[in-house]
């Protein structure tokens, strides 16, 4: 049950002050549909009405708050002039502009012969001190109401500042006194408010330092939601460790054959990552495993020696892909190891026919399929297994927590292990993926060459298409990648299709286009056609970032890079330096370049370390773009700053730990005050969870 005093938080926004159904919708798109979502929303500037100078003193520029007597109405013959009110005071004239103005509500607002208190930017023109559109006008009584700090808040279109402010200042005063759920030495070795006087606080900046990520108001709020985000997550984790697992062990005979069949040895890395998988089947808990490499460092082979372990022991293993295309891709670089290994195996997906369909899916059930590759379509109620004891989830962001749970539900305690290519940096993996063990490949596979990645003005882009041309005549394959210009698929389509056109021109029958748009079928025979070596070059959008596999293919020409993120051009970098040839990444830009793109160039002309450039890119970027939080299954952090804050993130891991090791059940005097922050940001799911254990 969510504490009593906690409800007034929970009310919808439209039970404020001044907020009908309309400004409603508006408030919900703004920061949410309760009132709580209204204390989260913190103001990102100020503005300091407290200047109060004489019309004569205002100089222009400034805000001020004047007194002034109102004169005269100046109504405008026509709308597109102006409505002016001439106010003054002992020192000077005041022109208030507004336009497209209403004469009855003007005059109802300043009435000739009353004094008034303005307050707004000033200006001056024609040698006139002007204010147009003034912030506020309210009658002398109320003047000490403006002359203070106000705060500015972020807003939606149909919201102005008045509303927001208005809003916030209510919910703020909704809040009740809460018991205090941080460590008392902790919170006095930080020197933070309690909550409610952070939140106060936060919400009343008095000058430019109250708004920094580490004044002690805003430190503590972001403390608190990262402690509810790691403690939720513990919760979790300790309620998954606490159910029955089951101990899969293998005799390795079947890792032997599928080792022995390969022409490389394993790196080093793969060979720990494998060694901490098995540790973990071993064991009589479920596994929770997140795999982490690198483009082309070879996860796929983890996976399948994993899968490898879970057979030996007699029972079934899945492996999950996103896409069709990866799933294939999995299932080509799996198959010869699994028919050396001597292992049925087989491929699922939306598209495969009746027939075959069935075959795969009475194997699964009858136990004969021990192995089995296939994307959204392993999550369909008609899959069986007799008896499976390990899911891989590939390209794990891209799945929801849901799917990843829907999966591990097909049979009796099944061990978890999910794969990234994305190199996620340190304090994201604590936020996003606090409930997993970690496993890193970090070393390329033997024989990979480094890639030689140069960056080149646009200006210069009929040389490069002369490069490729040289390079064609050595039998070389070559990605040319068009952006995203402002999200628009057209432009977006455009663009690909022009390039297309032109290199299309330039080499006859040579090139191929994809992109998303296509058809699926489409998109795959133009791709084999690249794989195979018929066509040469393959003008692309981004489409091509994960997962594509042709070894071959040697040169990738990015355009626009610099409106790539880092992450995103060091994936689309990987599609090339897969086979022992050198490879090359060209990057086109467009001059000028602004400060970030220029960071980012140079990172990935510095280093092809995804983990160093998953750090910088979090420095350039902020944590919710990084991984695009809507589908990541990031915890979406209204007040923590990933980069600003990652000290506290650690501090709150640690103590989420602690507390689930001394009162996991949230039993004691803090541990009520803690099941009031998780309620407090909607961490109710981790509450769930204690009742259901």
């Amino acid at each position: 049950m969510r504490p009593q005093n906690l409800t007034p938080l929970f009310a919808q926004v439209t039970s404020l002050p001044g907020i009908g159904p309309r400004l409603g919708k508006l408030v919900e798109k703004l920061a949410g549909p309760l009132v709580v979502d209204l204390l989260w929303h913190l103001p990102f500037a100020l503005v300091d009405r407290r200047h109060a100078p004489k019309v004569a003193d205002a100089k222009a520029g400034e805000v001020a708050t004047l007194t002034v007597t109102v004169e005269r109405h100046l109504v405008p013959h026509s709308p597109r002039q102006p409505y002016r009110v001439w106010c003054e005071d002992e020192s000077g004239r005041l022109c208030l502009t507004f336009f497209n103005g209403r004469e009855d509500y003007l005059r109802k607002l300043l009435p000739p012969g009353e004094v008034r208190v303005a307050s707004g930017k000033i200006e001056i023109y024609q040698g006139e001190v002007q204010m147009t559109h003034p912030d506020h006008v309210v009658p002398l009584d109320q003047r000490e109401s403006i002359l203070r700090v106000e705060p500015v808040y972020g807003l939606t279109a149909g919201i102005t500042q008045k509303v927001a402010q208005k809003a916030i200042s209510a919910a703020v005063g909704r809040a009740p006194d809460l018991p205090e759920w941080q460590d008392p030495a902790y919170l006095a070795q930080q020197h933070w408010p309690n909550w409610k006087s952070a939140l106060e606080q936060a919400h009343a900046p008095a000058d430019e330092t109250d708004l920094l990520p580490q004044h002690p108001a805003r430190a503590r709020l972001a403390f608190d939601e990262l402690l509810a985000s790691q403690l939720a997550v513990a919760l979790v984790r300790h309620h998954n460790r606490a159910l029955a697992g089951r101990v899969t062990e293998g005799d390795g005979q079947l890792r032997k054959r599928a080792l022995a069949s390969l022409p490389f040895d394993l790196t080093s890395s793969q060979k720990a990552a494998v060694a901490e998988i098995a540790a973990d089947l071993a064991k009589p808990e479920r596994m929770v495993r997140l795999l982490q490499g690198d483009v082309g460092s070879g996860k796929t082979l983890v996976a399948l020696l994993a899968m490898l372990i879970a057979v030996e022991s007699g029972a079934q293993a899945a492996l999950m892909a996103p896409t069709e295309l990866l799933a294939r891709q999995h299932f080509a670089t799996i198959a010869p190891l699994a028919d050396a290994a001597g292992v049925s195996f087989a491929l699922l997906t939306g598209r495969d026919g009746q027939r075959q369909k069935k075959a795969t899916l009475d194997g699964l059930a009858a136990g004969t399929l021990q192995l089995v590759v296939g994307t959204h379509a392993l999550l369909q109620e008609d899959v069986e297994f007799a008896d499976l004891a390990l899911a891989v989830v590939d390209e794990q962001h891209r799945f929801g927590v849901h799917q990843r749970m829907a999966l591990s539900s097909k049979s009796h305690a099944v061990d978890l292990l999910v794969m990234t290519a994305t190199p996620i940096p340190r304090t994201l993996m604590l936020a996003a993926y606090g409930d997993l063990d970690v496993s890193k490949l970090t070393e390329k596979p033997a024989g990979r060459q480094p890639i030689d990645t140069r960056t080149i003005p646009l200006e210069r882009i009929g040389e490069v298409v002369g490069a490729v041309g040289r390079m064609l005549a050595t039998e070389a394959r070559v990605y040319w990648v068009c952006p995203l210009i402002e999200e628009s698929e057209e432009v977006d389509l455009a663009n690909a299709e022009e390039r297309y056109r032109l290199l299309g021109a330039r080499f006859p029958g040579k090139v191929g286009l994809v992109h998303g748009r296509m058809k699926g079928p489409e998109r795959e025979a133009t791709m084999a056609a690249f794989a195979g070596g018929q066509l040469s070059i393959l003008v692309a959008t981004t489409v091509i970032e994960v997962g594509v596999d042709v070894p071959a293919a040697t040169v990738m020409v990015i355009e626009h890079a610099e409106r790539f993120g880092l992450a995103q051009l060091h994936q689309l970098r990987g599609r090339v330096g897969r086979g022992s040839a050198k490879s090359t990444c060209l990057l086109l830009y467009a001059q000028p370049l602004g400060e970030t793109a220029k960071a980012r160039l140079a990172i990935m002309r510095e280093t092809e370390d995804g983990f160093r450039i998953a750090e910088e890119d979090l420095k350039l970027r902020g944590a919710g773009e990084l991984l695009g939080t809507r589908q990541s299954g990031l915890p979406d952090m209204r007040l923590a700053d990933l980069a600003a804050h990652a000290e506290l993130l650690q501090a709150a891991r640690d103590d989420a730990r602690l507390v689930i090791d001394r009162d996991p059940d949230l039993m004691s005097p803090r541990g009520e005050a803690l099941r009031a922050l998780l309620y407090l940001f909607r961490r109710d799911d981790a509450v769930r969870t204690l009742r259901a254990g």
